[in-house]
């Protein structure tokens, strides 16, 4: 049975950001654009055709990266905890995915688009813009529900979001490299509620839209 145009749109698509993720990997800003439609047996016109450019891809590649990451994250932290409940959820589910199989390749990406966007502002730009989009999911989660007698806003989750990141980003690269062999899931629930109660979020935004 013959594919129609949107199943062979789709399956194209998914064979480039599968060959991309594997050649940019592995090269960083070195990537040829050549290599990955030959891995994904297609031309570089397949590429600017379903994704405009080079940089087009890479933004895709990450937004794809993420997309099941947070929707696990929605699982994994219920309705009805409170923030504090919610964090240790979500900090917990962070730890375990730090022993997942694609831990180090996931960091090896990670690691990569790093080095891509300081040597490319543009991409940099696009991938900050794209990172920052998958993570309103994250900021969802956590507005609205209730922390020291109030109710956390959109603009307090924004800022528990960015420092949750930075957190479990430096904690996640130090246990996938062996540098934090004692941290747990206890330790990482345990340091993600000490960060959120010393950032007393709600006394201090009390008023923020």
């Amino acid at each position: 049975m013959r594919m129609t145009r949107a199943e062979a749109k789709e399956r194209n698509r998914r064979a480039l950001l599968d060959a991309a993720f594997e050649v940019v990997s592995r090269d960083g800003y070195r990537a040829r654009l050549e290599e990955i439609a030959e891995r994904a047996e297609l031309t570089t016109g397949a590429v600017y055709s379903l994704f405009g450019s080079k940089n087009g891809l890479i933004v895709a590649l990450v937004a794809d990266h993420l997309r099941p990451y947070y929707e696990e994250i929605e699982q994994a932290v219920p309705a009805g905890l409170d923030l504090l409940e919610a964090v240790d959820a979500f900090a917990r589910h962070y730890r375990r995915g730090c022993d997942a199989p694609d831990a180090r390749a996931g960091l090896s990406l990670q690691i990569t688009l790093l080095d891509m966007a300081l040597h490319d502002p543009e991409l940099g730009a696009r991938l900050a813009a794209s990172v920052r989009a998958q993570e309103s999911h994250l900021v969802a989660l956590f507005a609205g529900r209730p922390y020291k007698g109030g109710i956390v806003t959109l603009c307090q989750a924004r800022r528990l979001t960015t420092a949750l990141r930075a957190l479990f980003v430096g904690l996640g690269q130090g246990v996938t490299l062996g540098l934090a062999p004692d941290a747990d899931e206890q330790y990482f629930a345990d340091t993600a509620r000490a960060l959120v109660s010393g950032l007393s979020l709600v006394e201090r935004d009390a008023d923020a839209p």
